[in-house]
Formats: structure tokens, sequence, C-alpha cells
């Protein structure tokens, strides 16, 4: 049975002054150290976890706003983790991968992670992308329609809840916002460009992958038959468009 974890947004409140928590999952203890020492000197409050069961475990008690794990973990892969994370919780997951060119990007991002860093870390960068990632899952404010409605779906830009057929679809948040942001456009094609600087953040120095991982897991989740989509369409060498 999914075991539903109350949502980590609902717990503060709008202002920069909040503690923001990070699970850390990670099995080399040097690296746990030097993580939780930067991140805390960057204002975060720091759990770690050693092992991929460890950080489940502690998922529900620590109800972190951003979970950050590593590939290569003791007692299961970090994939695994993710996709048991994705069962039970939409908390942001970035994936630490060893390689920006290896498969393990685009298979954290399958797997469900919203985001991913690339060994070294760098603290400060990692701090910075944390910060991009909260800032693109919490609610924005602004006079955009409150309810487009697509076909049979209906997308809450208020709430960030979608239906399809009158019944709720479970989105992770990086979907919601790429849903959201094709909604408002109201036909128009936008770039992985213009989805990267609008869902990730001007400035991301990620791989433009990412958009069409997502893109390719939102297809899963909102159309009925995801290899001849209606909705979340392709322009061939454009970008992609939300169809009526």
């Amino acid at each position: 049975m999914r075991q539903e974890l109350p949502d980590a947004s609902a717990r503060r409140c709008d202002t920069d002054e909040v503690t923001r928590r990070v699970l850390l999952v990670e099995d080399d203890p040097r690296v746990r150290r030097v993580l939780r020492l930067a991140l805390e000197d960057e204002g975060y409050h720091v759990s770690e976890a050693g092992t991929g069961e460890q950080g489940l475990a502690d998922l529900p008690r620590e109800e972190p706003d951003v979970v950050l794990l590593d590939v290569m973990l003791p007692d299961t892969d970090g994939f695994s983790v993710c996709r048991e994370i994705r069962h039970r919780s939409n908390v942001p997951v970035i994936m630490v991968t060893a390689r920006s060119d290896s498969h393990d990007v685009v298979a954290g991002l399958e797997a469900g992670a919203d985001d991913y860093v690339t060994k070294p870390l760098v603290a400060k960068e990692l701090s910075a992308r944390i910060r991009a990632l909260l800032r693109r899952v919490e609610p924005a404010v602004d006079h955009r329609p409150r309810r487009p409605v697509v076909g049979d779906l209906s997308i809450g830009l208020d709430d960030g809840v979608v239906l399809r057929d009158g019944e709720p679809v479970a989105l992770t948040r990086t979907e919601f916002r790429l849903l959201a942001e094709l909604a408002v456009a109201e036909g128009r094609i936008l770039s992985r460009e213009d989805l990267l600087d609008k869902v990730w953040g001007y400035g991301y120095f990620g791989d433009s992958r990412i958009v069409d991982v997502h893109i390719r897991r939102l297809r899963t989740k909102v159309e009925r038959d995801p290899a001849s989509p209606r909705y979340v369409v392709t322009a061939r060498g454009l970008g992609y468009r939300l169809a009526g």
C-alpha cells in the first residue's frame, strides 16, 4: 500500500528565513561529513543516512524538503531507492552521479529524480542547485488562469492538482511545473531551452536531456497512449507544446 507522507512545503511558511531540511543518503562517512558541514554552513539542516534502507526509514520521520541521493549504495542502488521514494512522496530528489555522460543521469531521471549533480561535488554549486530546485517546486503567485482545461485534462495551477476525466493524476512537482508551463503557453511551442529556463531556472547548467526524460515520464501519466501522445506533443526540431 502506498504510504502518503506530509507535503513538506505545507509545513513551511513563505519566507527565506525558514531552515530547509536535507536528507543526505550517502554511504561514505567522510563524504557525508564534508557535505553536512558545507550545507549547514549554507543554512540547511542536514540529516544523514548511510544506506538506502535507512534513508527510506528516515523519510517519514525527517520530512525533508529535498533528498540528496547517491547512486551507489551498499545495500541497493539509488535508482531503486528513488523509485520507492516516488511511491511514498513527491519530495524533490537530487541524484548524485559519478559522470555526467553516463547512463546514470538518464536512469536517475527515469526513476523519478528531479535533478542530478555529478562528483566531485562543489558545495556552493550544490547549494545553488538545491535552492533552485526548492524555488521551482514552491507554488508561484501570479495572475495566470487558475485551472486551464485541455481535452479531458484539468490543470490546477493554484493547487497543483491535475485531473484526467475527473480522476487525480499523481505527478512529481517537476512534472507538474512542466505541464503547467505548457498549459500557460496555450498551444505555443516551448523549446527545451525555454523549459529549462522556466522550470529549472535561468542559468541551469545541466544537460537538456533532463527535459526529454521528464516529458517522457509526464506522458506516461497524462496520456492514454504515451507512444502516440495527444496532449504533450513534440514539434520536431523545435520543442514541445500542449495540444487540445
